[in-house]
């Protein structure tokens, strides 16, 4: 029978003592959501990019208490427009150049359902061995649609695992890189243990590394060059005071495109450096690794052939939602030694022979979503060319953008720009600039962010949401224009 055919039987609460939702309910209600989702991103355009609510404003429109009784989804979908959607700051708009994007494409929703619906807990093999190897099969493809070392693939003793943020994976690698070096000095605890990363580094490493265990006291932010990425000869410095005063170095934190700039930290160099010293490295490509879905911005690639772990945010650029963040270990021996814990509920043959992957062991939590899903609808959705095209328009418009500032006599570029994001100023200084960020976000159809270079308040944009196109990006810069001319 269709849905739509008894939709006024199906519109109200369930009857009490059944509030089950049948099959024949769920496709009603998710075609009926699907609908509202799909003219969310049809009216995008219609709605102020930054959220106008004021503090506590969406928390007074609904209930004190949970409802006493079942509740038709009528009244739900009028709460989505009525108190949510103002409450929004529209990640989705054309308009939205902020932070970083993150793409909620309709392959990836779909995904998305799809995982929900299906349930699975991907702790084990055992658990779902679809869920495992599909993942394990996206990541090798992964490898090779990136141009990334094969070494990563796990058709050798490298592999690659979905992780739900860079931050997990970055603490991951922490707390593998502290038991290689633990086991390499005997008598030493983690208290000697010593992590270097970038003064522009994001914030995350150092809340990983603390809860890896390493003290605030052992976490080195290592001095950048001009173009704002790690100087190796300062990481070198560092490493030989810390063996001088009897510490030991244990890891280094690159990163491949940092949060404030995009700033690419000389990889292949911190690699020798780490490698020489019997240090773990591990590098966040964050948003920029995803460029090398295109041959010509495989310079985010350097001397990840010499690393330990990487990782990425396809949940960034790569058009697919949150969460999925791809990291790969050249060794995954190293981190499921570090993080592999058997209680006798979970043991299985499969596990015990040793001849499957149970990815439980390469994260800290027990419990996976079906996350693999969503990468693999988009990847077949798109296919390669798909995605590079978008890589590539959003490095287009992004590059058009920082010409603009370069011509104009009132803004200067505040950093290199090599892909989508462009960090710039108004020549008046840190007021003139928080000036004209308010202005542009005030208005309301876009939205940018800022942060600080040299001790100079920095605007940022970055290109990446799915709707935008080359029009929006110069209906921004003549936002910013105009706001600048009205200082």
């Amino acid at each position: 029978m269709d849905p739509s055919e008894t939709a006024e039987h199906d519109t109200g609460p369930p009857p009490p003592g059944a509030p089950h939702m049948t099959p024949e309910e769920l496709r009603l209600w998710g075609g009926r959501f699907l609908d509202w989702v799909a003219g969310y991103h049809e009216r995008i355009e219609d709605f102020p990019v930054l959220s106008q609510v004021r503090p506590g404003e969406v928390a007074a429109g609904l209930p004190d208490s949970p409802p006493a009784e079942p509740e038709g989804f009528d009244a739900v979908l009028g709460d989505l427009d009525r108190v949510i959607v103002p409450g929004l700051t529209h990640w989705q708009a054309p308009g939205f150049f902020a932070f970083f994007p993150t793409p909620a494409t309709g392959p990836a929703i779909l995904g998305d359902l799809l995982s929900s619906g299906l349930g699975v807990q991907g702790m084990l093999w055992a658990s779902s061995p679809a869920c495992t190897e599909l993942e394990t099969r996206v990541m090798d493809w992964l490898v090779d649609l990136c141009g990334l070392p094969r070494r990563f693939r796990s058709d050798g003793p490298g592999g690659g695992v979905i992780q739900d943020s860079a931050s997990s994976s970055a603490l991951c690698a922490l707390v593998a890189a502290r038991e290689r070096a633990l086991r390499g000095v005997a008598g030493r605890t983690v208290a000697d243990l010593v992590v270097y990363t970038s003064e522009h580094a994001h914030s995350s490493i150092y809340k990983s590394a603390r809860i890896a265990g390493f003290g605030a006291e052992r976490i080195r932010y290592v001095g950048s060059d001009p173009t704002h990425a790690m100087s190796p000869e300062a990481l070198a410095t560092a490493v030989a005071a810390d063996r001088a005063a009897g510490l030991v170095p244990a890891a280094v934190v690159a990163t491949v495109g940092t949060t404030s700039s995009l700033a690419l930290d000389p990889v292949a160099r911190l690699a020798d450096i780490a490698g020489a010293e019997g240090m773990w490295i591990h590098v966040d490509g964050a948003l920029a690794g995803a460029a090398a879905v295109c041959a010509e911005f495989r310079f985010v690639n350097r001397g990840l052939d010499a690393v330990d772990s990487y990782c990425f945010n396809p949940h960034k650029w790569l058009l697919t939602n949150l969460d999925c963040t791809a990291m790969w270990v050249a060794d995954r021996q190293s981190l499921t030694d570090a993080l592999s814990v058997t209680p006798e509920y979970l043991r299985n043959p499969e596990s015990e022979r040793g001849t499957v992957i149970d990815y439980r062991d390469w994260q800290v939590p027990l419990g996976r979503r079906f996350r693999s899903l969503k990468l693999w609808l988009v990847l077949r959705w798109y296919g390669a060319a798909g995605l590079q095209a978008h890589i590539r328009s959003g490095v287009a418009w992004a590059q058009q953008f920082a010409g603009w500032v370069r011509a104009h006599p009132d803004f200067s570029l505040a950093a290199p720009a090599p892909l989508s994001l462009v960090c710039f100023r108004h020549r008046g200084g840190d007021e003139a600039n928080r000036r004209v960020l308010a202005a542009v976000n005030d208005e309301g159809r876009f939205y940018i962010t800022h942060t600080v270079l040299d001790g100079q308040y920095t605007l940022r944009l970055s290109v990446g949401a799915v709707a935008t196109r080359a029009h929006h990006v110069e209906a921004a810069w003549e936002a910013i224009t105009a706001a600048a001319a009205n200082l």
